[in-house]
């Protein structure tokens, strides 16, 4: 069923899904870890790629293609690649793209694992790598060298909240599985309780003596308010915030709180905080933590879908 005509939230439910011989109303799900071939012949075709067909899920299934076809739709691409973690997406995107000689342009403020595997073992097979603050256009343009094969972003950037025009980078470029499935079909519903939620726990805390300061998107402070509403259909469910109090109080808090989950994940139904500075960006040295604007007080804070009252309430007890 082609759904690009129409709206995000059908395509949600509808877009990549397929149905079998005998009329499933859902994606079925193969569990099956590899598949039997009708003939030699047949077998020799698909392995040839002359003829499409599946040989083992660790390559491919119906059910991970639908998946596939479903971003794909959803993002309008050419095509998608489900992958078991972000981490495995970053590496794949990035072993695509760069060889041995060539430079890539990224985030200071980019997730600190995406760095660290640049920096360790790309950097060991010849890859050259430079971070600037991508807000700024123009550091961007500076950074790009001859060699420079990829320029990669994350914005908002975790967890500082930086945001880069999408749009204005492109135009630099001289060149111009099922419970996912399942999952997706209310990812509406979800974003909007999370970020309603994520709105009003941003400005409990804005309003907090013990913060220093918080940056989302949606708040009227944010400084790249104007981006955030251009870019944006809305604002997320992710907050970062500093406290006063510096590295010390950042870990008391994350020995305090009560509702949240002291994990390193987002975007999920529950509450998440984490400490960068000794979490996600421990593995970066304390003058690149300082650089990516990674302080001892920085928070991230992932908001779920639980009453809002009781996650401001969590915050409160742990402040």
């Amino acid at each position: 069923m082609k759904t690009s005509d129409k709206g995000f939230d059908t395509q949600l439910i509808h877009a990549g899904d397929f149905t079998d011989e005998f009329g499933s109303a859902v994606t079925p799900i193969y569990q099956t870890s590899t598949f039997a071939f009708k003939s030699a012949e047949k077998g020799a075709d698909i392995f040839a790629g002359k003829e499409k067909g599946y040989i083992y899920t660790r390559i491919s299934n119906p059910t991970i293609e639908a998946l596939e076809n479903k971003l794909a739709e959803l993002e309008e691409g050419f095509g998608g690649v489900a992958l078991s973690s972000g981490m495995a997406a970053v590496t794949t995107v990035y072993s695509a793209i760069l060889k041995a000689g060539d430079h890539m342009v990224s985030s200071n403020a980019v997730y600190g694992p995406s760095r660290v595997v640049m920096e360790t073992i790309f950097a060991d097979f010849g890859v050259e790598s430079s971070y600037v603050d991508t807000s700024n256009l123009e550091k961007i343009k500076e950074a790009i060298q001859p060699n420079t094969k990829l320029l990669y972003l994350e914005t908002p950037a975790n967890p500082t909240m930086n945001l880069t025009d999408i749009q204005e980078a492109r135009n630099m470029d001289p060149h111009q599985a099922y419970m996912v499935i399942r999952g997706v079909k209310t990812l509406a519903l979800r974003v909007e309780r999370a970020q309603d939620s994520a709105m009003k726990v941003a400005e409990y805390l804005e309003n907090h003596h013990k913060v220093e300061w918080v940056k989302y998107p949606g708040l009227s402070s944010f400084p790249q308010k104007d981006l955030a509403d251009k870019q944006m259909s809305g604002y997320g469910a992710m907050i970062s915030f500093s406290l006063k109090g510096g590295h010390d109080a950042g870990v008391a808090m994350m020995n305090n709180v009560k509702l949240a989950l002291l994990a390193v994940s987002l975007g999920g139904v529950e509450t998440l905080i984490q400490h960068p500075a000794s979490m996600t960006h421990a593995g970066l040295s304390k003058q690149v933590q300082e650089e990516s604007g990674i302080s001892g007080g920085l928070v991230r804070f992932s908001v779920g879908i639980e009453n809002v009252e009781d996650i401001i309430d969590d915050l409160d007890q742990a402040l």
